[in-house]
């Protein structure tokens, strides 16, 4: 067990972090698993954690936090009648098996290799909303299966290997043929819950017994980190929003695809250096 005022440090400095994240995720109306993921990254390299484990410890705690914010937001946008709940009840398979696959392919995969898939994946959206935004259609009904199947496999894969909840791949699937952003939206917030869930018990047993994890951990899940941003990130969140409706949606998304380059080039740093 390392000192108590090691442990205070390393609280101290993701209390920050949750602060960070919170108004981020609120100025850019997203889940906060695209900022947590880069903040834990940053934060478990100055608090110690060896190289080897900090990008899926990053991955599976951003995971764990995605779970009660999703089931939290997916109730409220039902409430209103928003969500696609048909999409929805056809991905209860095919999501969470894309969640479990992340899980299984991270287990096997380097802190390397998961910094260059989030990397590569963030210039990837960011030239989306930079270049094409939600003007480029493909159709006006969404595909049938087995395709259909295939896209809620290849969102829950892509999004458990990057610690999000989906929202980003999903509104930009149903924007793509002719969904409003809001329904997309609001039909997120149930994919991430059909994410979030899978992924965080699939991490944790990947992580299990893991050498060089910091202490409260179990499996690639570190619950000090989740005690202290979850609070933290749910009382800021609210001032990023307020702070995001000065602001006009092309504004948010240039902001969040500036801020997806700064990621990808920062994970592609670390690989080079």
């Amino acid at each position: 067990m390392p000192p108590i005022a090691d442990i205070l440090m390393f609280a101290a400095l993701l209390a920050a972090a949750g602060a960070v994240a919170g108004l981020l995720a609120g100025v850019f109306g997203i889940g906060g698993g695209a900022v947590l993921v880069p903040v834990f990254y940053q934060v478990f390299g100055y608090a110690g954690i060896p190289e080897e484990v900090i990008m899926h410890l990053a991955v599976g705690t951003s995971t764990a936090l995605i779970v009660p914010t999703s089931l939290r937001s997916f109730q409220a946008h039902r409430k209103r009648g928003a969500v696609d709940m048909d999409l929805l009840k056809g991905w209860l398979i095919a999501v969470p098996l894309g969640a479990l696959l992340a899980t299984v392919v991270a287990a096997y995969v380097s802190s390397a290799g998961l910094r260059l898939f989030f990397a590569v994946m963030g210039l990837v959206l960011a030239a989306r909303m930079l270049f094409l935004s939600n003007r480029m259609h493909l159709g006006t009904e969404l595909p049938g299966q087995p395709f259909r199947f295939l896209t809620g496999s290849a969102i829950g894969l892509f999004s458990g290997l990057m610690g999000v909840g989906g929202g980003v791949f999903n509104n930009t699937f149903m924007t793509l043929f002719g969904r409003p952003i809001h329904q997309a939206v609001a039909t997120s917030s149930g994919v991430g819950v059909l994410i979030s869930i899978p992924a965080f018990f699939g991490f944790i047993y990947a992580g299990w017994g893991k050498a060089g994890l910091p202490p409260f951990s179990t499996g690639y899940v570190n619950w000090i980190a989740f005690a202290v941003i979850f609070p933290i990130a749910m009382l800021v969140t609210p001032y990023g929003a307020q702070l995001a409706h000065r602001l006009n949606k092309r504004q948010l998304e240039l902001g969040f695809a500036v801020f997806l380059l700064f990621v990808s080039a920062r994970f592609f740093w670390s690989l080079v250096g």
